[in-house]
């Protein structure tokens, strides 16, 4: 079985490669319209330009598991901008594209906790599609419609969690299907645990991205051994092994916010527990210190026994 894992957004180890250059509609709004246009229009290429130089970084890596970021298009979802953010950048999209399936590499995008479908108030889930659809408007735009996967969180529950539950299932079929089918649910450190998420995840279809670090600081009478079964069959419709996510707690304190790198004695029970299971499985690291967090981790894990490094960013078990 393989392991692989990947970073979120940012490579650290590149000068000045933020994928994730923005502007605020505030200063938007103080613009003139030409200069507004070009801005966007600048922001928005060196992005672009840098998810290629973040790609090429984690190619020479062997690194094949990579989040792109979702800030690559500034106010793209802002109701006062309305720009076309694809037309002009055709090329650059089609570019990600093809580096991406040319190196056979994973990627992802995770939009911000706002993007929910359990919110009793209605412009809450209007913004969640737009949002979902903007995601998705970027993949078509590389050609990564069919592949890639969007992860979002079940969201709140507003005083009662059933009735939230329920309002997800009938909000999230509001999103086109061609979304959905590309879209995961994952567990979240305050509100819905494993189980809850995994049991909505049969009931929708998708797949399920099992966060360990949320497990571990919530959860109820479930161990997440007696789920794996389940999560891994959340992913067969799509012929993809399943996708996870690590990280370790900052402090005993701070035990929800995520710690430069992975202690690797808080991951080695998930991670012998995927051992045992023996299903390969892609695990995204979300440490503060992203590409230079997974590359130690794999490092560290290359070096126990029945641990096989073989390349920058897998292990062979």
């Amino acid at each position: 079985m393989i392991l692989r894992f990947g970073y979120v957004s940012t490579a650290l180890a590149l000068w000045e490669a933020s994928p994730s250059r923005t502007l605020t509609f505030t200063n938007w709004n103080k613009q003139e319209e030409e200069e507004r246009s070009n801005k966007l229009l600048y922001l928005t290429e060196q992005n672009l330009k840098n998810t290629l130089r973040v790609l090429h970084y984690n190619i020479a890596h062997g690194i094949e598991l990579y989040r792109m970021s979702s800030s690559l298009v500034p106010l793209a979802t802002h109701p006062d901008v309305k720009w076309d953010y694809i037309t002009p950048f055709k090329e650059l999209f089609k570019e990600i594209g093809s580096l991406v399936q040319k190196h056979n590499l994973r990627v992802s995008f995770h939009p911000n906790q706002f993007t929910l479908f359990t919110s009793p108030q209605k412009h809450i889930t209007a913004n969640a599609i737009i949002d979902m659809t903007y995601h998705y408007n970027m993949l078509e735009a590389m050609g990564l419609h069919k592949d890639a996967n969007i992860n979002i969180h079940v969201g709140g529950m507003y005083g009662n969690k059933l009735e939230a539950m329920t309002r997800f299932h009938k909000n999230f079929v509001k999103l086109d299907k061609e979304i959905r089918m590309q879209t995961t649910l994952e567990n979240d450190d305050k509100t819905y645990t494993a189980a809850e998420t995994l049991q909505i995840c049969e009931q929708q279809n998708v797949p399920m991205v099992f966060d360990y670090h949320h497990y571990w600081v919530n959860r109820q009478d479930e161990n997440f051994e007696e789920l794996l079964e389940r999560i891994f069959a959340t992913w067969e419709r799509t012929g993809k092994v399943p996708k996870f996510h690590l990280s370790s707690p900052k402090s005993e304190k701070l035990i929800r916010a995520h710690a430069d790198y992975v202690d690797i004695d808080f991951a080695l029970p998930f991670i012998q527990a995927l051992k045992a299971f023996g299903k390969s499985a892609d695990i995204m690291i979300e440490a503060k210190l992203k590409d230079q967090a997974a590359l130690r981790l794999v490092e560290q894990l290359g070096k126990l026994r029945g641990f096989k490094r073989i390349n920058g960013g897998a292990i062979e078990i």
